[in-house]
């Protein structure tokens, strides 16, 4: 008996702007650019790829292979993309950077703001 598979495409799966915006945050989630690229070509396929082209200003063929997982847009590319898709490219501090943020320094604080004892005058 012989099993016939075929290749998963997540745009097949993509139906509603929130599958589209929900698939691209969970993507995003990872220290993986080509990831991020690849969602936008699934998003988009999903969509129109040809329309997409248009609106991006390149063509189709350059706008696949640019998307395709083995892919490497620039960040213009991905912006042009995210723009024509109503997205909006934003960068946000990562968690762990969050988490050192939000601990108090351990360097003195500036001597404006240190206390200061009340000084004694000593009789003599």
């Amino acid at each position: 008996m012989s099993v016939n598979l075929t290749r998963f495409d997540p745009a097949d799966y993509l139906l509603t702007e929130e599958d589209m915006a929900a698939y691209l945050a969970e993507c995003a989630e990872g220290d993986d650019p080509a990831l991020i690229a690849h969602a936008l070509g699934a998003i988009a396929r999903a969509r129109n790829l040809s329309q997409l082209a248009r609106a991006t200003g390149m063509t189709r063929a350059g706008l696949s292979r640019a998307l395709a997982r083995d892919g490497n847009p620039s960040f213009a590319t991905i912006s042009k993309v995210a723009k024509a898709l109503g997205l909006k490219v934003s960068i946000a501090p990562a968690k762990a950077a969050a988490r050192l943020a939000a601990k108090p320094s351990r360097r003195a604080a500036p001597a404006a703001t240190r206390k200061v004892a009340p000084s004694r005058k000593v009789a003599g």
